[in-house]
């Protein structure tokens, strides 16, 4: 039989996964096809690709989840195969049936084996058949309340909510006692639904100080199977992972293969065909218990390519022409040590709540040995509250851990965004924790550091504001004269006839402002190109300073700082809000109004659940009150800032 002829490749997805995928089919000569949503027509996945396609509507239900408007944009492009990235369908035994039945290829394995496992109950089953542990749970077909509290009761308190058919952090809660049984189960099932098209659950116990160590599988259509060693994914906020690193800290040799012979196990059990992850739970022991098996590439399959040097969508693609493996499990290299963290446009001091807005700058670390950045987006584009808040990756390798630990740290100081909230910071405080650096991992690390990992606001240092207020002035753009470039009426520093030019600047930074002397500074402040360097008392150091625009961005003791003219009009509207008035957190659709005007309603109480980026969010009352105005109604986009509710 002849291999299937594969030359144009079509990514049903977007943002970092759908440009890495293009990224090897371009270096492999195939011709690319990205499909785009209105809102995605000029992001940088449809700029990049061969061939685009127009999905029309703005939200993934309206686009990238049109199961006929996919295969109707491989025929019309000439694409025999699909990649279904991570997220959206990859997961959609409904969408791998559909692109067989077109006589098209899936890079993915077949419907039967996403059957297997994307219903998590389903694929603990089977795991247990199988005699892999299981962590104990409820995994059955009922799905009323009842059930529910009754399974809990008998798991016993905390326990861990999950959709069926999720992934991704997506209709996850964890419940700590029966209160809050009702409502955590009711905002899962929404955010399954709106996600995945399946509202079922499971519930399991939750584990306390576990380890999340993952399994990379790979099978071809010959019956080869094999694993690619591991990864450890403890470091997770909300039950998404945020750090990933290859191979596990700590793993002996006898435990990575236990783990891999068991995922193998798991894979060959239903006929899997593919790159596909098998998820355990590890504790202190060395037990391991099976979660679930994700059935397409993994957002962290970077570093298991780092770690390996395979190319794992080439690996994919060859998979889906019919050719085996090239290599046997005995020859799957182990060398080094690599680390990849997730950036994300979201506001870590606010609860990391997703960040909408124009990435005015945007700045990526410098391409190098050992160094990768996989992204979505480039500077001047948007983020919208439609999709996942993800901007991209950033993957360090190294001769050892340590060695792949700095290198990412000094990657995270090169990064420079602005313009919107991102993690950027929080995530180098995590990689130059002490902690992290002597591996001392498990899924309470983020909770556990709090204190270090998310300091409260502090006042800006009088060195800053100096630093800040000579770069500011230093980097304003110089407009001159056309008739007369030596004219002082040219200049733009506050000269003025008979007087000293501009002697002070009244800046704002971070809600904080200050009026700056400049002087006769303390340090000596130079400004070449984006470098400010500072020196004082013989000692010299070198600071990022960006200018965009009004805007002047300043790296400084590991943040990036936005530092702007102070204005008192705009301050004194940031400082006024309404009596009582509760506004959106960011831009988003109204899911749910739970109150009337009139009610009463006690502290903490929920008032309104927002949704963005695929996330629920629950306005709640601050104090005990009554609604004394509504603002907004169930199915209505509202942005950030908007008044919802007033409670008096």
């Amino acid at each position: 039989m002849s291999a299937p002829v594969l030359d144009t490749l079509l990514v049903a997805n977007r943002g970092e996964i759908a440009c890495r995928v293009m990224r090897t089919a371009k270096a492999l000569g195939l011709t690319t096809v990205a499909v785009h949503s209105a809102t995605d027509r000029d992001a940088r996945h449809s700029r990049e690709a061969d061939i685009r396609v127009d999905l029309g509507g703005s939200k993934a239900a309206d686009s990238y989840l049109q199961i006929d408007k996919l295969i109707a944009a491989a025929r019309a492009s000439g694409a025999q195969a699909i990649h279904p990235g991570y997220g959206f369908l990859s997961e959609n035994a409904g969408f791998a049936r559909a692109i067989e039945a077109a006589g098209l290829i899936f890079l993915g394995p077949p419907a039967s084996a996403i059957d297997a496992m994307g219903s998590k109950s389903a694929a603990k089953a089977l795991m247990e058949t199988a005699g892999v542990p299981l962590v104990p749970g409820y995994h059955g077909e009922a799905q009323d309340l009842e059930t529910f509290r009754a399974a809990a009761e008998r798991i016993g308190y905390p326990v861990l909510l999950k959709a069926t058919a999720g992934g991704g952090g997506k209709g996850m809660k964890v419940v700590e006692d029966v209160s809050q049984l009702a409502e955590a189960l009711a905002s899962a099932q929404r955010e399954a639904q709106s996600s995945f098209g399946d509202s079922r659950m499971l519930v399991e116990k939750y584990l306390l100080k576990p380890r999340h160590v993952e399994i990379q599988v790979f099978a071809d259509q010959h019956g080869n199977c094999l694993y690619l060693n591991e990864r450890d994914c403890s470091i997770q906020r909300r039950h998404q992972k945020v750090v990933e690193e290859a191979p596990a800290p700590g793993l002996s040799p006898e435990l990575r293969k236990a783990m891999g012979e068991a995922a193998v196990r798991a894979a060959q059990a239903i006929g899997y065909v593919g790159a596909g992850t098998v998820e355990f739970l590890l504790d202190a022991r060395g037990e391991f218990f099976f979660m679930e098996m994700n059935t397409r590439l993994q957002v962290e399959h970077p570093v298991t390519e780092a770690i390996t040097g395979l190319d794992l969508v080439a690996w994919q693609i060859r998979v889906a022409r019919g050719e085996a493996l090239p290599i046997s499990q005995e020859q799957v290299p182990l060398r080094g040590h690599a680390i990849e963290v997730r950036l994300y446009a979201e506001d870590p001091a606010n609860d990391f709540l997703p960040a909408t807005g124009r990435l005015e700058l945007y700045r990526e670390s410098a391409a190098g040995p050992g160094r990768r950045v996989d992204s979505g987006v480039e500077e001047g584009d948007s983020v919208s509250p439609f999709y996942d808040p993800m901007l991209g990756k950033l993957i360090a390798w190294g001769e050892d851990r340590e060695q792949a630990r700095l290198r990412l740290l000094s990657m995270l100081d090169e990064f420079a965004i602005g313009g919107l909230k991102t993690n950027l910071a929080f995530l180098r405080r995590i990689i130059a924790h002490p902690a992290f650096a002597e591996a001392q991992l498990d899924t309470g690390f983020i909770p556990r550091y709090q204190e270090q990992l998310l300091p409260a606001p502090s006042e800006l240092s009088t060195d800053f504001w100096h630093a800040a207020a000579q770069a500011f002035a230093q980097s304003q753009p110089q407009r001159t004269r056309s008739d007369d470039p030596q004219s002082p009426w040219s200049a733009v520093n506050g000269w003025r006839s008979g007087l000293p030019a501009q002697t002070s600047l009244h800046l704002s930074c971070a809600g904080q402002d200050r009026a700056i002397s400049l002087g006769a500074p303390t340090c000596a402040f130079q400004l070449q190109g984006e470098q400010l360097w500072v020196e004082q008392q013989g000692l010299r150091r070198e600071h990022r300073a960006i200018r965009r625009g009004e805007t002047l961005y300043l790296h400084w003791q590991g943040d990036m700082h936005s530092i702007t003219a102070y204005d008192p009009i705009a301050a004194a509207d940031a400082s006024h809000s309404q009596h009582g008035g509760l506004t959106a957190p960011m831009n988003g659709s109204i899911v749910r109004v739970l109150v009337s005007v009139g009610q009463s309603v006690e502290a903490g109480a929920q008032l309104v659940v927002l949704e963005a980026m695929k996330m629920e969010h629950s306005i709640r009352a601050p104090q005990a009150g009554i609604i004394k105005a509504l603002y907004c109604q169930e199915g209505e986009m509202v942005s950030e800032g908007s008044a919802l509710v007033e409670l008096e």
